[in-house]
């Protein structure tokens, strides 16, 4: 058929359309979408093929003939319109319309072999002069697609306007680097499926990976929105919906950028929670311990809060954070750094302090991830000291042995003045932990008097300021605690002497009714010497309980004070 013949017949078409309006003639066909019904007129659908092709074939003698469509695509809708232009009236197409006009003029076969500028062309025509030379468009149009697969797959819209879209914003980002922001909201609307496509044709496209951190997470924050990730309670979202989100997050992780400062470290923070919540693949979980690892250094202490999933009533995930840590560790050795950073000794210092006041966490726990933080990233051990303090304070019913495993976490030589002043007078530890410490800072403070009283040291610090108020106040603390042994030692040996003249009454008392008085003397001559000998052997042994030693003039004291009471 010629191009003027189509032309003719087109306007004959128009004319009828008009006349059978204006004449109420009755249909003669009933077409149902779903549950929609449409009344038409076989002559003014000669424009569409596939209805053309249904009635010519139909063996139905009645007036009426009836075709059921019930996949048509975009529904009842689209029908409308394109049955629309069949009957000659005007349709105005936008970014709304387009995508299913589209599909609708292929579904019914509405080709230039049916008539001159059919739906099909007048669709093509507006895509690709209007719709796919704009990104809000092009966009648009994307996301009505989504509901109309698999025919937008086979007319190609769909891969047309992710084309478009990687096109555009490449070239945008190569012109102005902060142009991202303007486009990734509208790239927010697509579904995941879409989102990701659009993304791996930008990158092929030469787009920049590392800028992708920024489009990842404004998606992320609309599409993970309204989930509940504290760790409180049970989950308040449909089971749907919870597999819709895990999707979403299993596809934004794989899509995230590799290398260092790609993202945040509090993004990743919040997959991280989100992916528990979720119960995500262990691939996926893995896959973000190790990327917050790699970023650990840029780590706040609320990062690493993680609330615990697993139902076994702690307040924090200890065993991801001590993943993440190992994950640090092992970075720093493949990048042969020899020096951890002091930054992470003192977070992990202040994450163990948090994880300390939870009541339901086990020793086993909290000093596996204590024991791996690197020492080298320690310059004094008081954070560890404050952590093993709060331990002991929250979990006051732990044994003498449990106290000891924990204690052996610090070093004692590590530990600052006003950490070791601390450890003195605290109940809560060991007691052989706490005369450790007072035995160390006693022999540093002999030293700094043996260092003060040497000639060298006098004229060196001569013209300086007097030594700081902590000696004097050390110098008080150590012969206070020895006044303490020795009045302690002196109540001892009082209770010894009671002890003693107790059983010189009861040796009297035998003497006086006893018939041998030969025995009796002997007796009572030699009982006095057994006396003697256990009297000075437990003196000797007194001097034994003070831990710092004594001075000459006390041991001097002693001897005197055995000798008037034997």
């Amino acid at each position: 058929m010629s191009a003027k013949r189509k032309e003719l017949l087109s306007l004959a078409m128009e004319r009828t359309s008009e006349w059978i309006s204006s004449q109420e003639i009755p249909s003669d066909i009933t077409v149902h979408i779903g549950d929609t019904s449409f009344s038409l007129h076989k002559i003014l659908l000669s424009k569409c093929g596939f209805i053309k092709k249904l009635t010519s074939e139909s063996s139905n003698d009645s007036n009426i003939t009836v075709i059921k469509i019930p996949d048509f695509p975009g529904g009842a809708e689209a029908f409308d319109l394109a049955i629309k232009s069949c009957y000659g009236i005007n349709l105005e197409m936008n970014a709304e319309n387009i995508a299913m006009l589209r599909c609708a003029a292929e579904y019914l076969d509405m080709t230039e072999e049916h008539s001159v500028a059919n739906l099909v062309e007048t669709t093509e025509v507006y895509l690709n002069e209007v719709i796919l030379k704009s990104l809000p468009s092009s966009v648009k149009v994307l996301q009505r697609s989504e509901g109309l697969v698999p025919m937008a797959e086979r007319v190609k819209l769909v891969s047309r306007c992710i084309d478009a879209i990687a096109y555009v914003t490449c070239q945008e980002s190569q012109n102005k680097e902060d142009v991202v922001d303007l486009w990734a909201e509208d790239l927010s609307v697509l579904r995941i499926d879409m989102f990701q496509r659009v993304l791996i044709a930008m990158m092929a496209r030469g787009f920049k990976q590392h800028t992708l951190g920024p489009v990842l997470m404004l998606y992320a924050q609309k599409a993970l929105r309204g989930l509940e990730i504290s760790g409180r309670g049970a989950k308040k979202i449909e089971v749907e919906q919870e597999q819709e989100k895990r999707v979403i997050l299993e596809t934004i992780v794989s899509l995230l950028p590799r290398g260092r400062n790609a993202v945040s470290v509090s993004f990743l923070s919040m997959l991280l929670r989100a992916a528990l919540h979720l119960e995500t693949t262990v691939a996926c979980r893995l896959d973000l311990e190790k990327r917050m690892g790699l970023h650990l250094r840029q780590a706040v202490l609320d990062d690493l809060l993680i609330p615990s999933f697993n139902g076994d009533n702690t307040m924090f995930d200890v065993d991801t954070v001590q993943r993440i840590l190992m994950n640090y560790l092992e970075f720093e050795v493949e990048g042969n750094t020899v020096d951890f950073a002091t930054d992470i000794g003192e977070l992990m210092e202040s994450y163990l302090a948090e994880v300390a006041s939870d009541r339901n966490i086990n020793l086993v726990k909290f000093m596996g991830i204590a024991e791996c933080i690197p020492e080298q990233s320690r310059i004094t051990d008081d954070g560890i000291y404050r952590a093993i303090d709060m331990y002991l304070k929250v979990h006051p019913n732990i044994s003498e042995v449990e106290k000891k495993k924990i204690c052996s976490l610090m070093n004692s030589q590590k530990l600052s003045q006003e950490a070791c002043a601390h450890v003195a007078q605290n109940k809560r530890l060991p007691v052989h932990i706490v005369a450790q410490v007072l035995h160390q800072e006693q022999q540093s403070l002999r030293q700094v008097l043996c260092d003060s009283d040497s000639p060298v040291a006098a004229t060196a610090i001569a013209p300086e300021s007097p030594p700081p108020p902590t000696l004097s106040s050390y110098n008080n603390e150590l012969s206070k605690l020895n006044r303490e042994n020795q009045d302690l030692k002196l109540e001892l040996l009082k209770v010894k002497m009671t002890l003693k003249e107790l059983e010189r009454e009861k040796d009297f008392e035998i003497k006086s009714c006893s018939d041998c008085s030969s025995v009796s003397t002997a007796s009572v001559v030699k009982s006095p010497l057994r006396r003697k000998s256990f009297i000075s052997s437990v003196s000797r042994k007194l001097g034994k309980l003070n831990p710092f030693g004594h001075t000459q003039g006390r041991t001097m004291t002693r001897k005197g004070r055995r000798h008037s009471i034997s």
